[in-house]
């Protein structure tokens, strides 16, 4: 994907403007740093081979622009003084980052993405409307603290039933969307210490189903999946990914709600952790799926064994450097 010229040029300018949107010193500057992350997205979801790409790059420009279009109103509106205006940007900027109860084009625009496009939409596209976020934290507190809750439990609820991987791990993607708005509610450290974590613990997952060419349930019963070894650093991927201790996705959420707890946000802190036991048991599923319907008649495309065993390695030294921190850490305290 990212070796055609023209991907390179549109991934280097979706970089520029999510940095643009950071960094910028006003709302204007930021919302054309916004823009120009939209313009450069939509070309590299676009794809020849993929029938469903042009679906989802128009539900995602779509959604992206009423967003947009709720910014400049909001932004416009910053100089009455009107509290309104503030919740009305964290409005549209929880609708860029798909966060639940705004969250329905998020798992239709996934759906007809490639692997590697949805790391993109799940990690890098989150950046910039969170960063943003940041600066409305204190006047729209108790609408971040409303919709964390919702995600936490709309994350958890809405993957049970998938089927489709990509959906599933959509759904995924909001349930930890929630902890890092509960996150970006203590400081924004905690928030980008959560969101780094989760990058790479997502990151390798996505990989690896990517490597596997496993889009759908019914495709972990291949013969990708009959290797027992690379099930197990599949198991442990997600359970890292659910925050299972002692691996490395638990440390963000055990510091997180640490700090939740010390600051009294009881209810928020209950509805975190069990949205995280139900995503946990959709993770299990998945795994288990792949250890127990092995079969030889479904035969997909699968890659070399070298790539393999190098994905394989480094998916489990970013996923077990929990382990190996913990004892460290409490040595040294």
């Amino acid at each position: 994907m990212f070796l055609v010229p023209s991907h390179i040029l549109f991934f280097s300018t979706l970089l520029f403007g999510m940095l643009m949107a950071v960094s910028s010193s006003s709302w204007f500057t930021a919302w054309m740093g916004l823009e120009l992350n939209l313009l450069s997205f939509i070309p590299l979801i676009s794809s020849e081979t993929n029938q469903f790409s042009s679906e989802a790059s128009l539900k995602y420009f779509l959604t992206q622009a009423l967003a947009s279009a709720m910014i400049l109103l909001a932004s416009s509106a910053l100089v009455t003084g009107l509290v309104f205006s503030y919740y009305l940007l964290s409005i549209a900027l929880l609708i860029k980052m798909g966060a639940a109860p705004f969250h329905m084009w998020f798992p239709m625009v996934a759906d007809g993405l490639g692997w590697l496009q949805f790391i993109i939409l799940s990690t890098l596209q989150k950046i910039a409307p969170m960063a943003l976020l940041s600066y409305t934290c204190e006047v729209s507190h108790w609408l971040i603290l409303i919709v964390a809750s919702t995600s936490a439990i709309v994350g958890a609820i809405g993957g049970i039933n998938q089927l489709m991987l990509r959906k599933l791990m959509s759904y995924s993607s909001i349930g930890h969307t929630a902890w890092m708005l509960a996150a970006l509610l203590i400081s924004e450290s905690l928030w980008l210490t959560y969101f780094s974590v989760y990058c790479v613990t997502s990151s390798t997952i996505i990989l690896f189903l990517f490597y596997k060419q496993a889009y759908h349930f019914n495709h972990l019963a291949s013969s990708n999946f009959q290797s027992t070894p690379q099930n197990s650093v599949m198991f442990m991927c997600l359970l890292s990914l659910g925050g299972l201790p002692p691996f490395t996705g638990f440390i963000p959420k055990w510091v997180t709600i640490q700090e939740l707890a010390s600051s009294s946000y009881v209810a928020l802190n209950f509805f975190l952790i069990v949205g995280t036991l139900i995503n946990l048991y959709y993770y299990l599923r998945l795994t288990l799926s792949s250890f127990m319907m092995s079969s030889s008649l479904l035969k997909w495309q699968s890659m070399t064994k070298s790539n393999l065993s190098f994905i394989s390695l480094f998916m489990i030294i970013m996923n077990l450097i929990g382990v190996l921190a913990s004892p460290i850490a409490y040595m040294i305290l």
